[in-house]
């Protein structure tokens, strides 16, 4: 991998991580079409750089994270589902993230879902800040395990659409998505990290730190973005352009193009 290609899959990462479009759809075109996606250090890369993106989550609500300790309770109980299912069936679910066209049909359907979702919730669009009890936590925590399960559907999308069950406004399910992001996260990446860190070369530590800052300085950028574009428009525009990745994913692989992640 070149820095090159390393600094393209950053931008991606930190792109897509937070938004409701999938990360791991936009990684399988990426690294397929860069034609490095077979190789052990892109695996090790992209799983690496979350870090970068999570780290833009604890400096942009640096102050959110010194609140109460039920504040990290509640993250606990939100990822506690995400943890279980991910002890119990994470080789099944590495075994479906290699199948492409199970990601391409859940962007597909998961697109069309944001395309409606906020007709469903127009009653809490504007609705002040609630208090988020254990219940919406664990609620919330159900929902992002749909992203495990389904893989292209989105962590973000998933975890956010069930704030909004909950009665949170988006603003509100979106930051709650960001903070469950943290631990989710930390925990994947750390625990595949840890199976795979024999096969970090001494040559690839700078090639995964720059990495992590690129996808640490353009994380921070989306989800500013994304706050801002989701209050004002909505979900179906990030709707839209799912169904059309989904298309293209499938249009590529009909073609021969071998995509893989």
């Amino acid at each position: 991998m070149t820095y090159i290609q390393a600094l393209i899959l950053a931008i991606i990462e930190g792109l897509t991580e937070f938004l409701p479009i999938s990360s791991t759809g936009h990684m399988i075109i990426g690294s397929s079409l860069m034609q490095i996606n077979t190789l052990t250090i892109t695996k090790i890369f992209l799983i690496n750089i979350q870090f970068g993106a999570i780290l833009s989550v604890l400096v942009l609500y640096w102050r959110r994270f010194l609140q109460s300790f039920q504040f990290y309770l509640k993250l606990f109980v939100a990822f506690l589902p995400a943890a279980v299912i991910g002890l119990l069936l994470g080789d099944l679910i590495d075994q479906w993230l290699e199948s492409v066209i199970i990601v391409a049909v859940n962007l597909l359907l998961g697109g069309i879902v944001l395309i409606f979702v906020d007709r469903w919730f127009v009653a809490t669009e504007n609705a002040p800040n609630r208090e988020i009890k254990f219940s919406n936590a664990l609620v919330v925590g159900f929902f992002q395990c749909l992203a495990m399960l389904l893989p292209g559907l989105s962590r973000s999308a998933a975890s956010i659409i069930g704030g909004m069950t909950q009665k949170l406004n988006r603003k509100q399910a979106a930051e709650f998505s960001f903070f469950l992001a943290v631990p989710t996260m930390l925990a994947a990446s750390g625990y595949r990290l840890l199976k795979d860190y024999d096969q970090i070369q001494v040559s690839d530590i700078q090639l995964l730190l720059f990495g992590n800052v690129v996808a640490f300085i353009v994380a921070m950028l989306a989800i500013k973005f994304f706050i801002g574009f989701l209050t004002k428009y909505g979900f179906k525009w990030f709707g839209y352009y799912r169904i059309v990745l989904g298309l293209l994913i499938l249009g590529l692989w009909v073609a021969g193009i071998e995509l893989k992640i």
